[in-house]
Formats: C-alpha cells, structure tokens, sequence
C-alpha cells in the first residue's frame, strides 16, 4: 500500500511540473496541446484570475492568450511540490530571466487517475 501511495505522490510531483515546464512555459500551441493531452483529464477544469475554462482545446487557447499577453516571460518553481493524498500544490513566479518576479502565485491540482483533473491557479504578488 505504501508503494502505491509513494508512486501516486510521484507522478503527482511529475505532473505539477509539467503543468508548469511542458504546459505554461511552452509557446507553441501544439506542443503545449500533447502536453495537455498527457497530462490532464479530457474534462479538466482550469480557474485562474481571468476566469475558468473546460476541457483540454478550452485550457490550450486559454495558456496562449496568457503567454501572448507575456511576451519574454517564463514560468520557474518557487519551492518544491508538496503532495497530500490527490492535491498537487507548486508556488510559481514569472517574469524575464534573470529580473525579479512580476508575478508569484501557486498552483493547485486534484489529481483523478494519474491525470490532472482540476487546476487552481492564485497570484500571490504582482509588481
């Protein structure tokens, strides 16, 4: 039993940074997509500031709109990623390499069978 609850904390570790690394931080619209695709139910429900969105096509154009509204700016990890049961949480700045964080925040997932099925994204400061 212990075994599976370590793999489960693992893959939930590995999809919160690919939802930032592989998803986020990814520019092109197809790459990104078999991402998420990989990464997440096909029913996902992604609410950030701006709003919430369903489904995998709905999340991919929402990240674009975000990124294009960015230009130059890239996602880095905060901290580790701490697991609890299904919960994935990852804090997160972004902003130009190698200038302070325009923007902190933190990412929140439940995980349903070994794919990310719903997402939180919260801003913790923005300058």
């Amino acid at each position: 039993m212990a075994g599976a609850a370590n793999n489960e904390a693992a893959r939930i570790r590995k999809l919160m940074l690919e939802n930032l690394f592989a998803v986020f931080n990814v520019r092109d619209p197809e790459q990104r997509l078999e991402a998420i695709v990989r990464n997440y139910t096909e029913d996902v429900t992604w609410t950030d500031p701006d709003g919430t969105t369903q489904g995998r096509p709905a999340m991919n154009a929402q990240a674009q709109k975000l990124l294009d509204r960015l230009p130059g700016f890239v996602f880095s990890a905060a901290g580790p990623v701490h697991v609890s049961r299904d919960l994935g949480l990852l804090a997160f700045n972004m902003g130009v390499p190698e200038q302070p964080p325009a923007v902190s925040g933190i990412d929140v997932a439940l995980v349903r069978d070994g794919r990310i099925a719903v997402l939180h994204t919260l801003l913790t400061a923005q300058s």
